[in-house]
């Protein structure tokens, strides 16, 4: 049992070294020595809980997502209105524009990296299955494949008003968001 709560102990260490890291110098601050000095944990012992330094800071962006927009599983995930996936989504992007940042970064590696595109694509595929089936809520005359579509549609839009907030300060994304909603016709 002790030995469960040192290895425990030495993720939440990583995961708070990479953490800090991703604040003070975003993805390009992030290395692999960087994390083990910071964590006090010596490189086998990252390897032993890590695949990669990406995995590190996957693990991070995911439990940042969760904190605004709990795993589909959880309880009452299944019933996720519309509204309520738009909103976790641009408090994911206002609340947090580091992680945001360093998400999209991620995803960009993916252009190159296999092993990072599975892991985006299947994340992407997963919030769409979670969007469309909030569409057939907000519409039950839409079929899967229209549901689908308009999820993909609006998941689209709200990666680009990301991105703009997150280069454009002035921009204000959740009136753009509400007004996507409203071109969805997204019950509010």
């Amino acid at each position: 049992m002790a030995r469960y709560r040192v290895g425990i102990e030495t993720r939440d260490r990583i995961l708070a070294a990479t953490r800090d890291l991703l604040a003070e110098g975003g993805l390009e601050g992030v290395t692999l020595k960087r994390v083990t000095t910071a964590a006090g944990v010596g490189v086998g012992s990252f390897y032993n809980l890590f695949d990669s330094k990406e995995s590190a800071v996957f693990e991070v962006v995911r439990e940042t997502l969760d904190a605004v927009d709990p795993h589909p599983e959880a309880p009452g995930a299944g019933d996720d209105r519309l509204t309520d996936l738009v909103g976790a989504f641009v408090t994911f992007i206002t609340d947090s524009p580091t992680v945001a940042r360093i998400y999209l970064q991620l995803a960009g590696l993916g252009l190159t990296d296999p092993a990072i595109a599975a892991r985006v694509l299947r994340s992407h595929r997963l919030r769409v299955d979670r969007f469309a089936a909030a569409c057939r809520r907000e519409d039950p005359t839409l079929d899967d494949a229209s549901a689908r579509e308009r999820a993909q549609a609006v998941l689209a839009s709200l990666t680009g008003y990301g991105l703009t907030s997150l280069i454009d300060p002035t921009f204000d994304m959740a009136a753009h968001a509400r007004g996507l909603l409203d071109r969805v016709g997204a019950a509010g």
